[in-house]
């Protein structure tokens, strides 16, 4: 059966009989994995494994992709005690600022790593680099998430944290396109709008998505843009999807939706679900695990064909066998380079 066009959560950390019976029966192109206070789906190294096959089970995929966001800082499901803590991006981005060349080492050496990390549990997917640029006074939601106020830092830093994942046989996805920075709302919690000019669009916050435009995969922004839609988010906007993210950014990777189930969009789940891909995603992405609002979707999101196959088809073949690396000198040199020996 072919992939149907989402990627879906689950509750709990073992697969119940219902969830495996849904996921057989809708066949999603990839799960994505959370760390939640109750029912998290992150407890162990071997207890992940289990899920990570549990799932793939369902779709009868062994290699199904499997998502997680493990950008580092405060946006990481995996901790202590099982597993490393990273610096948040804009660590990097410091460094950088005052020794490019270690900058970018770390920068690389910690993505390697972090794919380690994954390979290790059966996650293949990780959603990061950020590539918001972060404005003045916008809300902190991004804050140290980025790298720099500097698009040019950005597109260097992300560029090596594109490469440290492909190189550890995980697919990165960059965020949260065309642009995060400036909203001065949590889109977790609320819509947020922005009003800049097209021209401060363009050069500021479009241009790091066009810099690192062919990255695998992308995952939109639930940020309305005024000067080009004036009532609909990015994620649900055609003019957004198509004009900007498509042909002025001209990125021709794997679309995703940011979580449908935050607080930014409103109406139905199937509503959403529908809305978003019909402005452009190619998938949709649900994260909480309840199974009614996956069965509204799924509803909404038929078998990959056409642009969307073909995307999800190229993305998945950027998939590599990670490249040999001494893990444990890894480790020392990130430590030496961030200076927390």
């Amino acid at each position: 059966m072919p992939a149907s066009a989402a990627v879906y959560g689950c509750r709990g950390s073992i697969l119940a009989p219902e969830e495996r019976d849904f996921f057989r029966d809708v066949c999603p192109f990839g799960f994505i994995l959370f760390a939640r206070k109750e029912q998290p789906n992150v407890e162990s190294p071997a207890q992940v494994r289990a899920l990570c096959e549990a799932l793939r089970n369902t779709v009868g995929q062994e290699d199904a992709p499997i998502f997680i966001d493990q950008e580092g800082g405060r946006v990481a499901r995996l901790k202590p005690p099982h597993w490393h803590t990273r610096p948040a991006a804009r660590r990097f981005g410091e460094l950088f600022e005052r020794r490019p060349e270690e900058g970018r080492e770390a920068a690389y050496l910690c993505a390697r790593l972090i794919a380690h990390d994954l390979k290790e549990i059966g996650v293949t997917v990780n959603c990061t680099p950020v590539l918001d640029v972060p404005v003045a006074g916008a809300h902190d939601i991004i804050g140290d998430r980025a790298f720099s106020s500097d698009p040019a830092t950005v597109i260097e830093l992300g560029r090596i944290v594109i490469d440290g994942h492909l190189d550890g046989g995980v697919l990165p996805v960059i965020k949260h396109i065309p642009g995060h920075g400036r909203a001065m709302a949590d889109s977790h919690v609320e819509l947020p709008k922005v009003s800049a000019s097209l021209e401060e669009l363009s050069s500021h916050d479009f241009v790091t998505f066009r810099g690192l435009n062919h990255a695998p995969m992308a995952m939109t922004a639930h940020v309305i843009y005024e000067v080009i839609d004036s009532k609909r988010p990015a994620t649900t906007s055609p003019r957004v999807v198509q004009g900007v993210i498509r042909r002025e950014i001209g990125f021709d990777g794997l679309l995703v939706s940011d979580d449908l189930s935050m607080a930014a969009l409103k109406g139905p789940l199937g509503a959403r679900a529908k809305a978003a891909l019909f402005a452009g995603c190619d998938i949709v992405l649900h994260c909480d695990g309840n199974l009614d609002e996956m069965k509204e979707i799924a509803a909404e999101a038929k078998p990959l064909s056409g642009h969307a196959l073909r995307r999800a088809e190229a993305a998945l073949a950027h998939y590599r066998a990670p490249s040999p690396m001494d893990i444990a000198k890894a480790e020392q040199q990130l430590t030496r380079l961030l200076g927390t020996a």
